[in-house]
């Protein structure tokens, strides 16, 4: 850190390091250790505000953080790269609203959504009305290893109305249910009437009406491109999007990981 002295114009180093001449020229090597004030945790007694007029007190004590938990904030841009990091970058968090959980021991069914997953939530709507969408051909596939493999249980739960939903899912012959409003309800009667073990359920949803169903799994997957608050609370996010090859992803890592 340096001053620019008024008079001169010139620069001055702010603080000196006892026995290193021209210390802010030094490699950080020579240099001994030292550690900048993220503001994660500040732990103060009142007495230091309330008497000494101190954010800080005489005795200060250190609770050093890994330099891979920290960012720091000062400027609109800094605040848009650690946003970036959060969500793209891989930085290592702990977020109080996502404690991810690992793949159960024993996976028996598969739920999808369909927009945004087995698509890439777009829609192409000529001028009669009829709409119509993109899949990936890699997903299928992955799908049908996957069940022919493992003899999971695979069906799509959408919200979809249009029959492009039953058209898509009776070419990769697995069951659907559509039109579904309240996707919990339908999944907590499809467990009832089923008997299905909601621990060894895999639910992969892209957007915030299937937040409700994650809970009532063992284990949530989000296509890369879903929104943030889903991304936030999936157990594990895909790397590719959907419609373009996230749920085949889904199935090889499903495939690498049931024995």
């Amino acid at each position: 850190m340096w001053q620019i002295d008024k008079a001169s114009g010139q620069m001055r180093p702010l603080i000196g390091v006892e026995g290193i001449r021209e210390a802010y020229n030094a490699p950080r090597q020579v240099l001994p250790d030292v550690f900048w004030q993220t503001g994660h945790v500040d732990a103060i007694r009142p007495r230091a505000i309330l008497e000494k007029n101190s954010m800080s007190g005489d005795v200060i004590m250190p609770l050093v953080i890994d330099v891979r938990y920290t960012i720091d904030i000062d400027t609109p841009a800094d605040w848009q790269k650690s946003e970036w990091l959060v969500t793209d970058g891989g930085l290592e968090m702990v977020d109080p609203a996502n404690q991810r959980r690992s793949l159960p021991e024993k996976v028996t069914t598969l739920l999808m959504d369909f927009d945004g997953v087995l698509t890439d939530n777009r829609v192409w709507v000529d001028e009669n009305g009829k709409e119509t969408v993109a899949a990936n051909r890699s997903d299928s596939l992955g799908i049908s290893i996957l069940r022919e493999k493992t003899g999971m249980e695979i069906m799509v739960v959408s919200r979809e109305v249009n029959p492009v939903v039953a058209a898509r899912c009776k070419k990769m012959n697995i069951p659907y249910l559509q039109a579904v409003n309240d996707k919990a309800s339908a999944l907590q009667k499809l467990f009832s009437e089923r008997k299905i073990d909601p621990a060894g359920v895999v639910y992969m949803g892209n957007d915030t009406n299937d937040l409700p169903c994650f809970p009532l799994v063992g284990f949530t997957v989000a296509p890369a491109d879903a929104h943030p608050e889903v991304l936030r609370r999936a157990d594990r996010v895909t790397k590719l999007t959907g419609g373009h090859g996230a749920v085949r992803e889904l199935c090889d890592f499903l495939l690498s990981r049931i024995k």
